[in-house]
């Protein structure tokens, strides 16, 4: 699959999915959706060109996967962005090796210029 433009979007609330999937479909976009942590631990091959993450998912805790994707080689340059109606996201990204975050609510054209700033580099 892995497009200029494929985007990986792993939260495990489906109306969080089914939005950002609208936004990046409808901007010509390539989206896989991830609810499950499990595939995330295990992401070698088939990297997507950015990664939202979620940071409170079900099971695993989204912090804990981005450090563990970029200490991994095969994953450490994968561009991720980390997603939380946390407050305190900026410090959150930064402490965990992220390379952006998005606080809960977005505007579109928000999402859309953070993914887009990761593709262009």
């Amino acid at each position: 699959m892995n497009s200029t433009r494929d985007v990986l979007i792993a939260d495990d609330d489906p109306a969080v999915v089914e939005a950002m999937s609208s936004i990046f479909e409808d901007a010509g976009y390539t989206i896989r959706n991830l609810r499950e942590d499990e595939t995330l631990e295990t992401l070698q091959e088939d990297l997507p060109k950015v990664l939202l993450l979620d940071i409170w998912m079900s099971g695993k805790d989204g912090r804990d996967i981005c450090k563990r994707l970029k200490s991994q080689p095969a994953t450490q340059h994968l561009p991720i962005i980390l997603i939380s109606a946390n407050n305190n996201i900026q410090r959150i990204a930064t402490e965990v090796g992220a390379d952006d975050y998005l606080a809960k609510p977005s505007s579109m054209a928000e999402i859309l210029t953070k993914v887009e700033k990761y593709l262009k580099s």
